[in-house]
């Protein structure tokens, strides 16, 4: 038997898979992961994937010639964004004042002629802004941020300021703003079950040491 859980790919000790809620959001997320983070155990983007039954994960480092990528932006009867905040990024928040996609107030997909799908990088920053760069064929995708005073908690991995967010934090921020009918705190709470696992099995004093003092 492997060691590692063929759904998550966490060893089996670690398995996050009894504490995965299905979700059906109408706007679908599109996870563009680096590399290097397909198999951290301590990845979140695994939650989304796992949890939205419309999710998917596309894994590389220049996606600008990447077959299912381009594939999935020449899809018609789709808006596409990227969830990249930038000098010409527009808030989450403003999209919905402007009403430019009355869908993602939560409204029936059936009743659209065209549905949302939302771009994540998964990546650390530096290697996100390296994505960023590479892949031309985002560039002329309107981009959005999430508000700034959201604070993360990856209370296990080192962040570079308070409100920097964890995969499965941002897809959770913002599925919440843009269909708030639907609940979707079932991806926090397994993202909080997952941390705390981790936390009770370190090393006595590693977490004090390393993380707690952040």
């Amino acid at each position: 038997m492997s060691r590692y859980c063929s759904q998550c790919g966490k060893s089996r000790k670690a398995c996050i898979c009894a504490w995965i809620t299905s979700l059906t959001p109408n706007v679908e997320l599109v996870i563009l992961q680096h590399t290097s983070e397909q198999h951290r155990p301590m990845g979140t983007a695994r939650i989304l994937s796992l949890s939205l039954s419309n999710c998917r994960c596309l894994v590389g480092e220049d996606f600008s010639n990447h077959s299912g990528l381009n594939q999935l932006l020449s899809e018609p009867n789709v808006r596409h964004y990227v969830l990249y905040p930038n000098a010409h990024s527009q808030s989450v928040s403003e999209l919905l004042a402007s009403g430019e996609d009355n869908q993602t107030a939560g409204h029936n997909a059936k009743t659209h002629q065209f549905k949302i799908r939302v771009l994540l990088l998964d990546g650390t920053w530096k290697k996100a802004y390296k994505m960023w760069q590479l892949a031309s064929n985002l560039h002329h995708l309107p981009s959005l941020h999430l508000p700034e005073d959201l604070k993360g908690d990856y209370r296990i991995r080192k962040a570079p300021s308070d409100n920097s967010l964890s995969t499965v934090e941002a897809g959770y921020h913002l599925l919440r703003l843009l269909e708030p009918a639907q609940d979707f705190s079932p991806l926090i709470h397994t993202f909080e079950r997952m941390i705390d696992f981790q936390i009770a099995n370190m090393p006595p004093g590693v977490y004090q040491k390393n993380y707690s003092a952040k």
